[in-house]
């Protein structure tokens, strides 16, 4: 009986050795490990840049909604002498509505007047400083400067694998800066 078992056992071992069955699977476990790592870096990355243009989104929600309460209504400059006085519950609210939701932060609100300038701004305060009470002189084509918002908002990441993402490296927490004119 014993001799039997174990050429029994012997046949069994042998074709357990030769079987091709699962070798495809077994190299592709291999495979995924070696793999793992750069998926993972690039699903994080994306969350990044996904984040961050949430970010853009809530900035200029921010600078809109006080477009709508403060320069309709005639209340701009909307930052002096509490000419719009819910201008900062109402752009937190505002920044907040995004997918981001409360971890959005609005870190500063500045106003100035500004003239457009080679594909940006030029402006004639101190540069994201308090507006002055009253409208400086013409801009350097003749037209008035416009009273422009700046807001500023802020998110922190926190990446989803950090023991082995790049995105760790990333600026946090992200920080970006919308403007709207105001009048």
């Amino acid at each position: 009986m014993n001799k039997k078992f174990r050429s029994r056992f012997d046949r069994s071992r042998q074709n357990y050795w030769h079987c091709q069955r699962g070798a495809a699977a077994a190299e592709f476990a291999l495979i995924l490990v070696l793999l793992a790592v750069p998926i993972l870096n690039v699903v994080d990355i994306g969350i990044y840049v996904y984040d961050r243009m949430e970010l853009d989104n809530a900035g200029q929600i921010a600078v809109q909604t006080a477009w709508a309460q403060c320069a309709v209504t005639g209340l701009a400059p909307a930052t002096v002498n509490s000419n719009c006085p819910s201008l900062a519950g109402a752009l937190t609210a505002a920044a907040q509505t995004t997918s981001l939701g409360s971890d959005v932060t609005v870190t500063s609100t500045t106003e100035d007047y500004c003239c457009p300038a080679a594909g940006g701004l030029s402006c004639s305060g101190p540069g994201l400083g308090p507006v002055a009470t009253t409208t400086p002189s013409a801009c350097s084509s003749g037209d008035p400067p416009g009273d422009y918002l700046f807001v500023v908002v802020s998110y922190t990441y926190a990446p989803l694998y950090s023991a082995v993402s790049a995105a760790s490296y990333l600026t946090t927490p992200i920080t970006r800066t919308a403007w709207m004119r105001l009048s």
